[in-house]
């Protein structure tokens, strides 16, 4: 899964990106042009794994893995600039967009004041207007198959068309009704404004509890209600702070937030929250002296986990052997649990479910 972080200039983005992945990448107090995007992959905090590996006693074990993308901040009307953002963020999964809440006179922001919903609305219509110029030269290439006597695809050109319309009024594509048959007709074309996202507010330590982070959050939450997106998720992060917690040893981490009455580190609620998001589940294998955690969506058939391994596996798919990660834990014992008929043989069309330990059975 890759997901990337952007926002308006000086908005903490790539605080933020040192604080979930534990790197130490340099903060400008200034607007800058950086000629690489950041990347990091960091793993998937869940405790099941290691308790399987507990007993199973792999000579490997492997978690599952985000991909962390962080570049340069958006400018308001800077097409060019945007563009390479956008080009960047075109194939991830979903987005976290960084909302500056925290004052600091020695970090100026860009519109000069600190205002969530302003900076909201300028992320959002920057993703409108690349998907505008998306949907515009679409809709030129069709014209053109036209003009030299090609088919076309109809369905397509009359979507285009209505998309272009609401773009045109300043409306994100995720506040438009879209049914799956029109989903699946564009998702090659990547739209920006149909990502999913999560908002995270970036606040100074000393208002983590204040009444103005209340306010703030009420101002955002009525933004979104008015567009009826009240499932988006909002996190309050000090990314400065959690920057700070994340360069400490794995202890003194955790001794850090104990005093600070913080159960998790940011690095671990984002990646809960992006799970939520994208609906996602964990299911775990054991082959090979490695026991590995996959993190795909909820409802995926066993045939379909099995290519998220291996298309080797999907092809030549038989039975998948499945075993709760809760009955695992109360025996460890494989002989036991398969004496007492807790492992089950399942087909193609089983629906794998959060903590199952599988084993595919296949032929090639």
């Amino acid at each position: 899964m890759k997901i990337a972080l952007i926002g308006l200039a000086n908005s903490g983005k790539t605080t933020l990106f040192n604080a979930i992945t534990g790197m130490t990448i340099e903060t400008q107090t200034y607007p800058t042009v950086i000629e690489k995007p950041h990347i990091a992959v960091v793993k998937v905090p869940d405790e099941r794994l290691y308790k399987i590996a507990d007993i199973f006693k792999p000579k490997k074990t492997t978690p599952a893995t985000i991909e962390y993308l962080d570049y340069i901040g958006l400018t308001k009307g800077d097409i060019e600039q945007n563009k390479k953002v956008f080009e960047l963020i075109k194939n991830v999964d979903a987005v976290v967009y960084v909302i500056r809440l925290f004052e600091d006179d020695s970090i100026i922001h860009p519109f000069g004041e600190i205002n969530p919903v302003s900076d909201l609305e300028t992320i959002e219509l920057e993703l409108i207007f690349a998907d505008l110029e998306l949907v515009e030269k679409r809709l030129d290439r069709i014209n053109l198959n036209i003009k030299q006597g090609k088919k076309i695809n109809e369905s397509e050109m009359n979507l285009m068309i209505t998309l272009k319309e609401y773009l045109n009024n300043e409306i994100s594509l995720k506040d438009i009704s879209l049914d799956e048959k029109q989903l699946l007709e564009i998702r090659h074309l990547q739209f920006l404004s149909l990502k999913p996202y999560i908002i995270v507010l970036n606040i100074s330590e000393k208002d983590l509890k204040s009444s103005k982070l209340s306010d703030y959050k009420n101002s955002i939450y009525n933004y979104l209600n008015k567009k009826n997106r009240r499932q988006i998720p909002i996190m309050t992060i000090c990314c400065k702070l959690e920057m700070e917690i994340s360069q400490l040893e794995q202890q003194d981490a955790m001794q850090f937030l104990q005093d600070l009455g913080i159960d998790k580190p940011a690095s671990h609620k984002l990646i809960q929250e992006c799970f939520n998001m994208m609906n996602l589940i964990t299911f775990f294998t054991y082959a090979g002296d490695e026991v590995k955690a996959w993190a795909i969506k909820k409802g995926t058939p066993a045939i379909e986990a099995a290519g998220k391994i291996h298309s080797d596996i999907e092809r030549g798919f038989i039975k998948v052997e499945v075993i709760s990660f809760e009955d695992f834990i109360k025996d460890g014992n494989i002989h036991n649990l398969r004496a007492k008929g807790l492992i089950h043989l399942e087909g193609k069309n089983y629906i794998i479910k959060d903590g199952d330990i599988v084993h595919f059975r296949f032929n090639v």
